[in-house]
């Protein structure tokens, strides 16, 4: 635990100073501090600030936290590029370790409310967000978390997206900004033909989902199913260790405080991929 509080720090302390971030002279805590609460509380703490400004003040890591209003203001006025920047930089690492260029894209739903309590929740509205998990046979209302990880399971890309955009229309929104060359598996939601072909065009991708016998691209034998399919599974754990990092509900406020949390448990878990 000691060791991921202080990489987490380390790391974003590299940011803000390469990012030239500005910063208050009278402020009492840096950005840099203020991350490391996030992010610790992500990682350990079910995404509750509280929890992780006591301890991370108990035990001497922040002795200047802020009070808990003040902290929440300083939190949600760090601009969302910035915590983009950090995963990007995490992403990049990722890449460059993956020398198999092995990839793997799925997505997960993250509900906000039970169904119940849909007509009555105040952080998102609408039926764009209300979304379908075949697996499950139940709808959700939330969002669905789109995610490309290596082979070896550590996350590269991610789109948050509304629950009821399909896999296929989030897929032709994503960047795939890997390394050319590289192979991308994916289930049966993410045939698409013509993306496929711009894909490998335009990106030098290799795009290969999961089709049966009689498509018109099918797998081409059973040894490349069953790799393929093997490989696929590993992106199920990495989502199931991502939602371990969840509480039994995410609470938030605002759309904007619910949304960072996902980012912020989807970063924790990435910098927790640094250290094992």
């Amino acid at each position: 635990m000691e060791t991921e509080i202080i990489i987490i720090y380390n790391i974003c302390d590299e940011l803000t100073k390469a990012t030239d971030i500005t910063e208050d002279i009278q402020a009492k805590m840096g950005n840099a501090e203020v991350m490391t609460v996030v992010l610790t509380a992500a990682r350990f703490f079910g995404g509750n600030i509280r929890n992780a400004s006591d301890f991370l003040k108990e035990h001497g890591y922040i002795p200047n936290m802020l009070s808990e209003s003040r902290l929440n203001r300083r939190i949600h006025a760090i601009d969302g590029s910035v915590w983009e920047n950090l995963f990007c930089i995490l992403s990049e690492t990722f890449k460059e370790t993956n020398k198999g260029q092995e990839y793997i894209i799925d997505s997960f739903p993250v509900p906000v409310c039970d169904n119940i309590r849909i007509s009555r929740c105040a952080i998102l509205e609408g039926e764009d967000y209300r979304g379908y998990i075949p697996c499950k046979h139940r709808y959700f209302f939330g969002i669905r978390v789109h995610m490309i990880v290596t082979a070896s399971g550590k996350p590269v890309e991610f789109v948050i997206a509304p629950g009821a955009d399909t896999d296929v229309k989030v897929f032709k929104q994503m960047s795939f900004s890997i390394p050319e060359k590289s192979i991308c598996y994916g289930d049966k939601a993410y045939n698409d033909y013509n993306h496929e072909d711009i894909l490998l065009d335009g990106a030098g991708v290799i795009f290969r989902p999961f089709r049966k016998k009689n498509s018109l691209r099918a797998t081409d034998s059973y040894i490349e199913r069953l790799a393929a399919r093997n490989t696929r599974k590993r992106i199920e754990t990495v989502f199931s260790q991502i939602t371990n990092f969840f509480p039994k509900k995410i609470h938030a406020v605002t759309k904007e405080g619910f949304l960072l949390k996902i980012i912020s448990f989807i970063i924790a878990f990435s910098i927790r991929c640094l250290t094992v």
